[in-house]
């Protein structure tokens, strides 16, 4: 296994996934109860190719049934689950792979998720994982029945405190996730995954509209200042492009946006990631608009060396440029690229605010073939 990768000139270590780890405890377990062997260490091969050699920290052995586990390693990613102890309690079975949840392994309780209520959540990659090395592990010792796999994290209940997932209907523990198998730090594709799942969640309930704001700036103005309802709040945080790909993906017929200037005027020149690491443009942004307007020679160069967007709107104010006018050009231009991005598909809301000027754009724009209605 590849045991490295570079993000942002930082040399960080890779780790592996719970999924992962129940694979490797399941595995190690399969092996003892139909072979008798003792296992230290087993190999096989992540979701995405990798080879993985994980190390057994324990095997408890009882008539008809063997547990192993091992221990979460999540490499440098800031993971709630990192060092925690990770179980698989493997019986022979008739026929088929039963997945059970043990202690601290959360159970489903809502509609929307990608397993059914009333399962533990174990999601479907980890579930293949395992069954796959279980087959394997059948095929060797030549034995063609069935297995029951108890899966569990002690002190998982506790540790799903630090999670979302009782946001999202899990309830008495942890879930069993992993996709590639492999954690990646700081990991772009978890934080879409999760906001993927807030998505799914509501659509399930029956909602059609949706409403975004990046962060908790935009969930305070959207109850303090807004006083709108919270229920379909979902937070995109920089990932603003995935989330609207993903919303019109499910069907969502209406999306509202709320959000801070300094965030929001990246969307005007078409920058979908809002991450500053990623792309900024906000003075020039700012700059071409205003010069659109008039603004024009020391000024111009006054704004694009401007620190934050509230001391750039400053400038152009102070310059005699239409503060109104100007936030209308900005918050059309982000609600084309939105529309453009949801091919016109979705009937889209947008406000604008900044903490020292409040409101400085609503708008609305229907999708193709509709009619504009009010915020």
């Amino acid at each position: 296994m590849r045991e490295y990768i570079v993000k942002g000139n930082q040399r960080l270590r890779l780790g592996i996934t719970t999924g992962s780890c129940a694979t490797a405890a399941a595995k190690a377990a399969a092996r003892v109860l139909l072979s008798g062997e003792d296992v230290h260490e087993v190999h096989f091969e992540a979701m995405n190719g990798t080879p993985l050699s994980v190390e057994i920290l324990r095997l408890d052995q009882r008539p008809g049934l063997v547990l192993c586990s091992v221990r979460k390693d999540a490499g440098d990613d800031p993971d709630v689950t990192h060092g925690m102890e990770v179980a698989a309690e493997v019986a022979l079975a008739p026929e088929g792979i039963r997945f059970l949840g043990g202690e601290g392994v959360g159970v489903v309780t809502r509609p929307g998720l990608k397993i059914s209520v009333g399962e533990p959540a174990i999601n479907p990659i980890p579930r293949k994982m395992i069954e796959k090395e279980l087959r394997a592990e059948a095929a060797r010792a030549h034995y063609d029945g069935g297995f029951t796999v108890t899966v569990s994290i002690p002190e998982g209940a506790a540790r799903a405190k630090e999670t979302m997932n009782a946001r999202l209907g899990i309830q008495g523990g942890l879930s069993v996730l992993g996709t590639t198998g492999i954690v990646e730090p700081m990991s772009d594709r978890a934080i879409i995954e999760t906001i993927h799942l807030e998505m799914d969640l509501l659509y399930a309930k029956g909602a059609r509209s949706l409403l975004l704001t990046p962060g908790n700036f935009g969930k305070d103005f959207v109850s303090e200042e807004l006083h709108w309802p919270m229920e379909s709040l979902i937070k995109c945080s920089n990932y603003l492009g995935e989330t609207l790909d993903y919303a019109r993906y499910l069907g969502f017929r209406r999306l509202t946006l709320v959000g801070h200037a300094g965030k929001l005027v990246k969307v005007a020149g078409g920058i979908m990631n809002t991450y500053s690491k990623i792309a900024d443009g906000r003075m020039e942004i700012m700059a071409a608009h205003a010069a659109a307007l008039g603004l024009h020679g020391p000024t111009v160069d006054e704004v694009l060396s401007a620190i934050t967007v509230d001391g750039a709107l400053e400038i152009i104010e102070r310059a005699g440029i239409d503060g109104d006018l100007f936030w209308t050009r900005i918050g059309e231009k982000i609600l084309f690229h939105m529309a453009h991005r949801v091919r016109e598909e979705m009937d889209l809301e947008l406000v604008v605010f900044s903490q020292i000027y409040g409101r400085l754009f609503e708008g609305v724009r229907p999708r193709k073939g509709g009619e504009a209605k009010g915020l």
